[in-house]
């Protein structure tokens, strides 16, 4: 059935936005060399101080859903929440959206999965690359094993997984064969391709990135072996202007944008024109504000005092939508 959904949607020529939604900035690892929580962990005292607010991340939620935006997952580094804590934050996001979510949190024990199995899509696992001596380069502590053992518990539970990858960091398109076997191998249902973007701080500050040809080759590659697999672009703001390049190469969803902050502005206005220059239509908006209740909140099962939170949330960030 999901197979089927997404041929539809391929052959609809519909795209859609998922946003990650970025629930802590602090990571007990913290040594990923591409990774902007590293240049962090050293100036958090209190992890618990790097964590958003409930009310933020439930009125970034709520704001999804009303511009018609999927919440492609929550993302935090490992070891940034309890078991308890999100499986209670992945509950009350449920009930906003309605819709079940993908995790993407780091290595999660079977025990806090089954917990979370009745909200949740699916799991992310950070593999970033399938080439082992880059990984071990990039990522020194986060083994792909563990992730992969992860996978059997999502199939164990009907869960889907995603892997993200991303394209730059060292391998060459010769590694395409390892990230065939591992797709294989696991069955992953969504790839996520990133393209480095190099951050202050990191081993690759004074790196360019890959070249647009080289990232979209990965798309392409990997949408002719798989052709009902979810490719999910995820493109920097500075590459925008050849988003219509990953869509015919097979991507079939955009992420890695930052929606709210540059709502309505020159570069939401790109992608929604690559969209269309690629002969899709996007879900939702990057430049229309629909109407929005933020008196709608009293409606969900909410502790009074978080609903006023939320609220006050809300209202800033449609402040931020309406500036531009």
């Amino acid at each position: 059935m999901d197979n089927l959904i997404l041929e539809q949607n391929i052959a609809n020529k519909k795209i859609h936005f998922e946003r990650a939604i970025f629930i802590s900035w602090y990571c007990s690892l913290g040594d990923c060399t591409y990774c902007y929580m590293s240049t962090q962990k050293s100036l958090i005292s209190d992890p618990n101080k790097a964590k958003r607010s409930t009310a933020s991340i439930l009125a970034e939620a709520y704001l999804c859903k009303k511009l018609g935006w999927k919440v492609g997952n929550l993302a935090a580094g490992y070891g940034s929440y309890t078991p308890q804590s999100i499986l209670e934050l992945v509950k009350n996001i449920f009930s906003i959206t309605n819709e079940k979510i993908w995790l993407n949190i780091g290595v999660l024990s079977e025990k806090t999965i089954e917990s979370l199995v009745p909200y949740l899509e699916g799991i992310y696992g950070a593999v970033e690359t399938t080439n082992e001596i880059v990984h071990k380069k990039v990522a020194p502590n986060k083994p792909i094993a563990p992730i992969e053992r992860m996978f059997k518990i999502c199939d164990k539970y009907n869960l889907k997984k995603a892997m993200t990858f991303i394209v730059g960091m060292g391998e060459t398109i010769d590694d395409f064969d390892s990230l065939k076997n591992f797709i294989i191998k696991n069955n992953v249902d969504k790839v996520i391709f990133y393209a480095l973007n190099p951050i202050k701080g990191t081993m690759f500050e004074n790196n360019n990135g890959p070249e647009i040809d080289y990232y979209v080759e990965w798309i392409r590659k990997t949408r002719n072996e798989f052709p009902n697999i979810d490719i999910v672009a995820g493109p920097w703001v500075d590459r925008v202007d050849n988003l219509h390049l990953m869509l015919e190469a097979g991507a079939n969803a955009i992420t890695k944008f930052p929606a709210i902050k540059l709502f309505n502005t020159i570069h939401a206005k790109n992608i929604e024109e690559e969209i269309k220059k690629a002969g899709f239509e996007m879900e939702g908006s990057f430049t229309q504000i629909p109407d929005i209740n933020i008196e709608n909140i009293d409606n969900f099962d909410f502790d009074p005092i978080l609903k006023e939170k939320i609220k006050i949330k809300l209202k800033q960030y449609i402040n931020q939508l309406n500036k531009n």
